[in-house]
């Protein structure tokens, strides 16, 4: 018999993410440590839930060394509209950045917010770190990145890569 256990991972950030991998949090930090322009799709109304990357290695680990065997969801189920997410890193950042609306995609859910239920009851599990606390680590992070790599464009068809060097975190 082989023992298989099924995580449903939400979005998750932190330190060593690429700048470049088209999601909200990465982009919106590179874009607020630089002064641009936040961009939202839509109207900003559509939430979504972010957990910091520890949270979800302690899940993986826990669901992991336990028995339950059925789809376990691993996210932090704090929801912010983006709008508001948005506003959030550029208060963190002490930025100037004007925040901008551009056309919604078509594929782009109006909710993401997982229910926790299972890990908790199954696998003792619940995040543990402030979605605040885990945001001024990756802006910390994406920093240095940018001190050492130059400008980021982050998404679309000017994106940059970044001169990436190794980071010791």
């Amino acid at each position: 018999d082989i023992e298989v256990r099924v995580a449903r991972i939400f979005n998750t950030f932190g330190p060593r993410m690429h700048p470049n991998d088209g999601r909200v949090v990465s982009n919106f930090i590179i874009q607020a440590l630089q002064g641009k322009d936040l961009t939202i799709y839509g109207d900003g109304s559509q939430t979504r839930s972010f957990q910091y990357v520890s949270d979800l290695v302690d899940g993986l680990i826990r669901l992991m060394n336990g028995s339950y065997d059925l789809p376990v969801n691993l996210g932090n189920p704090e929801e912010f509209s983006v709008k508001d997410f948005a506003e959030k890193i550029r208060d963190i950042t002490d930025s100037k950045s004007e925040i901008v609306f551009l056309k919604k995609q078509t594929d782009d859910p109006t909710q993401r917010r997982p229910d926790i239920s299972t890990a908790l009851r199954e696998i003792q599990w619940v995040p543990k770190v402030q979605v605040t606390d885990g945001l001024k680590k990756a802006i910390e992070y994406f920093g240095r990145v940018l001190k050492e790599g130059g400008e980021i464009i982050p998404t679309g068809p000017g994106a940059t890569n970044p001169r990436i060097k190794k980071h010791e975190d």
